[in-house]
């Protein structure tokens, strides 16, 4: 069985509705297939990741903003140093596939 190493996850705020969480990966780590329970808002905020949706390949770097839809499977593969917020609804759960 291989071992990845993951992207960090810590939570950060929690609104009446929404919850935000930080996002912090070196180069050569990724998050495996998963998806959120909920519609989820990514803001990238440092270095470069490639999200993989279905056949679609998306280049993620700073500045960029990025709406995964609900029950979506994604993974995301760090290129360069990561850092990004998610922003999601409280009741949202990560789903590993």
């Amino acid at each position: 069985m291989e071992l990845i190493n993951k992207p960090e996850v810590t939570p950060l705020k929690f609104g009446d509705s929404f919850k935000t969480l930080q996002i912090n990966g070196l180069a050569g780590t990724q998050m495996p297939e998963h998806h959120s329970t909920k519609e989820a808002v990514i803001v990238v905020q440092e270095g470069q990741a490639l999200l993989k949706m279905g056949n679609s390949n998306h280049n993620l770097k700073k500045g960029s903003v990025f709406i995964i839809p609900a029950a979506n499977n994604h993974s995301l593969k760090i290129i360069e140093d990561f850092k990004a917020v998610a922003i999601m609804a409280n009741n949202s759960e990560i789903k590993f596939i």
